[in-house]
């Protein structure tokens, strides 16, 4: 099985940024772990800020793979791009925050992502990534 795990802006400071929000792990370190526990899986992992590469990265992966997780950080309250690419492609999409959005400010209780979703997990730290990857198996 081949799983993606697509970041968007700004989760390449974990560890760095609001470490009381996101903690002190770096994504890499994390994923590592991830890599390690599902040996079976073939994992692979993209990072970036720039909204038109989620698009691609999306629209490359998402008829191969057997699953995308997506983290769009602040897009997916404002990337109506990235929810059409999502809407485009053929490969199951579960979306992942890291905080509760529904907990932090009105802005981020939207979600151009969610509607086009297999799912949402979101709040439950870095596990959020682990429980969107058994949703899949």
């Amino acid at each position: 099985m081949k799983i993606i795990i697509i970041n968007g802006p700004n989760l390449n400071l974990l560890g760095k940024r609001e470490p009381e929000v996101y903690g002190s792990q770096t994504f890499e370190e994390y994923f590592t772990s991830l890599q390690i526990k599902y040996m079976a899986l073939e994992l692979t992992y993209f990072q970036s800020n720039i909204e038109g590469e989620l698009i691609d990265k999306i629209q490359e992966f998402g008829f191969s793979y057997d699953g995308i997780i997506l983290n769009a950080g602040a897009y997916t309250h404002t990337s109506i791009g990235i929810g059409d690419a999502i809407k485009a492609i053929t490969t199951p999409v579960v979306e992942v925050h890291i905080s509760n959005t529904f907990s932090r400010e009105s802005f981020r209780h939207q979600s151009y992502i969610s509607g086009n979703a297999k799912g949402v997990i979101l709040g439950f730290g870095l596990k959020s990534y682990e429980l969107a990857i058994q949703s899949f198996l």
